[in-house]
């Protein structure tokens, strides 16, 4: 696999624009599996998971064109179903998370689907359950082969409208749900739901293509069901942890960035729990200017008692940028308790940072204390792994801001989530080298 090699300790200068969203991809590129209509998507982020999404959707019969880069078309109106069962089908399905995305529209308009356990992160436990029990209240048959953790949904006729209650506010399990309830007969609700601004997007592009969904941007979903959809155009997002990493890395390499068309609306608290970690920032419109900061001050809570910051379900602070937090908070001044509450593996990349010099205490699996050394020393640069998308773009942080020379291997877990990341940050002036296998 290839590897970043990075020589540290420069400061960084001048404009960065986020890629589109891919949290909100995954969801929107299967949506188009609901209509045999036409559905052109804009602002697609140019990176691995998003394409191996298009070609298991391509294998699958989705006749796709693409237009620009960042643009394309899709068409479901000769789906082979038989290919659920191939070879072929099953690996790249394996393959990636996003995959698990395709059953809710799948099961919807053709009383089918099948899946195999989806690849992903390896981050601790990511539990399917909601998917499957939500789909199983809409009226489907739910089987599985644990022996080769191969899932079968059938349902016989049309699904049925009904309440549920999710004991989990999961985003990909409320986006399966709401795309089979669009088709559903009679009225769904679901309370607790995910209320992401990708799953205000994902309403709102169904909605264009005439769902009927109320209480958009809420946890309590009203979808009455319909016949059919159309197609539509959509635009994403940008992506809000490419906004909120590019925060961070601003502040750990003391650098003067501006992070254009950041869609400042849709952040919700990462602004404000960075500016808790010190690191000042301004609003130009819709871009976010940071100025170079040689010093940043963690808060205290108004006891004076130590900054506590952990993830939470949106409106709360994502977790996927706790990683981001975490090594931001190694050279600021002062002591940060993270807690990463979501996942617990997410934290063990803290091993290669206090090989770096950081000073961590890591609690358990779940939190880790950061003790701040203002930059009274730099982190040294050091060979490591990336272990996942974002603590890999988290050590990358952290090898920019270093002294010496950084390897970082495993990149493809990077590319998997942020486009041409080492082609961007040379642009503002990072010594980033992509060495292959």
């Amino acid at each position: 696999m290839a590897s970043f090699k990075i020589e540290g300790g420069k400061s960084l200068h001048g404009e960065i624009t986020p890629q589109g969203a891919k949290n909100e991809a995954l969801q929107i590129l299967c949506v188009c599996l609901l209509t045999p209509e036409k559905v052109t998507i804009s602002n697609l982020p140019e990176i691995r998971d998003v394409q191996k999404l298009i070609e298991l959707l391509q294998g699958l019969g989705v006749k796709i064109e693409r237009h620009t880069a960042d643009k394309i078309s899709l068409q479901a109106d000769d789906i082979d179903l038989d290919h659920l069962r191939s070879d072929q089908f099953k690996k790249q399905a394996a393959s990636i998370r996003g995959s698990i995305m395709i059953i809710g529209p799948l099961i919807a308009r053709f009383g089918k689907a099948y899946i195999p356990h989806p690849g992903g992160d390896k981050i601790g436990r990511r539990r399917l359950d909601t998917h499957f029990i939500g789909l199983q209240k809409l009226g489907a048959s739910f089987t599985a082969d644990d022996t080769q953790l191969i899932y079968n949904i059938t349902s016989n006729g049309r699904l049925k409208g009904t309440y549920m209650l999710l004991d989990e506010a999961s985003v990909t399990g409320t986006a399966n749900i709401v795309m089979a309830a669009t088709l559903a007969e009679g009225t769904t609700t679901i309370f607790n739901a995910a209320c992401e601004p990708y799953l205000m997007q994902l309403c709102k592009m169904l909605n264009t293509m005439g769902a009927k969904i109320e209480g958009v941007g809420s946890n309590l979903l009203h979808i009455t069901g319909v016949d059919r959809l159309t197609g539509t155009t959509h635009r994403l997002l940008a992506d809000m942890i490419e906004v909120g990493s590019f925060i961070g890395l601003a502040a750990m390499t003391a650098s003067e960035i501006t992070i254009k068309n950041a869609g400042i609306s849709n952040l919700g608290l990462i602004p404000d729990v960075f500016k808790k970690l010190g690191i000042q920032m301004e609003f130009r419109n819709d871009d976010i200017y940071i100025p170079e900061q040689e010093h940043y001050e963690v808060e205290t809570f108004m006891d004076g008692s130590i900054m506590h910051i952990a993830d939470a379900p949106w409106p709360g602070f994502t977790p996927d940028l706790i990683s981001i937090v975490l090594v931001v908070a190694t050279q600021a001044k002062g002591t940060v308790l993270v807690h990463q509450k979501m996942f617990e593996s997410r934290l063990f990349f803290v091993d290669k940072l206090i090989d770096m010099g950081a000073q961590i205490i890591l609690c358990d699996p779940h939190r880790a204390s950061v003790i701040g050394i203002d930059r009274k020393y730099q982190l040294r640069g050091i060979r490591m792994s990336s272990p996942d998308i974002r603590a890999g773009v988290a050590l990358l942080i952290a090898a920019l801001s270093a002294k010496g020379t950084s390897i970082i291997d495993n990149i493809d877990q990077i590319d998997r989530g942020y486009q041409f990341i080492d082609k961007r940050l040379q642009q503002l002036g990072a010594s980033i080298e992509r060495l292959k296998a």
